[in-house]
């Protein structure tokens, strides 16, 4: 049986994600910087027949909660198939270039860039003895620099200084971190689940997480022909989901 790590999977696309890959057959370690909401988003899916779930203790922002869970899951398993890097923050307001503060920069950042830097160095062992690794960076059409610059883009008018720079620097990260693993079996992809309903945007957004869940899924478990260093969004690209940097 496959496993999985997904961070901020107690609620929301995260939650929706572990439960599409344990419907999958995968194991999925579900992580969530609150335990107990781990252990009850886990008590759901195993009420939905799902028993191939469990909560991990994970907080992206602290180095040992980091490496608390990546010494729990090593003792479970010596492989890592699938790392999905959801969790992440928007940042609060204001998100004016000109009003956000220095300190509202630093803990989106820590959250959204450093703590992706955090788990996937934590876990790269694990992963490395997998034969299909796959890393999904969880990101967002917003990050990309060419379709913000864009007037016609549809969110132009939705700008965001914090948010939108800290998924644009987690792109860059995906970008090299492919480019790394490039000569080995890894696929390396940053995708966007679309604008969808969910705590995260008060639920604003007019997507549902069944199909933020799919979007994500599809560059989980894509097979060896699969790209590998792209950014998707089949929100924003309904043919073939690439979309610029």
């Amino acid at each position: 049986m496959k496993t999985a790590l997904v961070t901020g999977a107690n609620k929301g696309i995260g939650f929706e994600v572990a439960r599409q890959l344990a419907q999958k057959r995968i194991y999925v370690y579900l992580g969530s910087r609150n335990i107990e909401n781990g252990l009850e988003a886990v008590k759901k899916l195993k009420a939905e027949g799902l028993s191939n779930v469990e909560a991990i203790q994970i907080d992206i922002t602290n180095d040992e909660s980091v490496k608390n869970a990546r010494a729990e899951i090593g003792k479970k398993t010596k492989v890592l198939d699938i790392l999905i890097n959801n969790a992440g923050i928007y940042g609060g307001y204001p998100q004016e270039a000109l009003n956000a503060t220095a300190d509202q920069f630093k803990s989106t950042y820590d959250a959204n860039v450093f703590g992706v830097v955090r788990v996937t160095q934590a876990f790269i062992d694990l992963l490395k003895n997998s034969d299909e690794p796959r890393i999904v960076n969880v990101s967002s059409s917003q990050g990309s620099l060419t379709l913000h610059s864009d007037p016609s883009y549809k969110y132009y008018d939705y700008k965001g200084a914090v948010y939108l720079s800290s998924k644009s620097a987690m792109n860059m990260y995906t970008v090299v971190l492919a480019y790394e693993l490039k000569n080995s079996n890894f696929k390396v992809n940053a995708v966007c689940p679309g604008y969808t309903k969910t705590d995260f945007n008060g639920h604003r957004g007019p997507g549902s997480v069944e199909d933020a869940g799919k979007r994500i899924l599809k560059y989980a478990l894509i097979d060896k022909n699969g790209p590998t260093g792209k950014f998707f969004s089949e929100e924003n690209n309904p043919e073939t989901g690439e979309i610029p940097w």
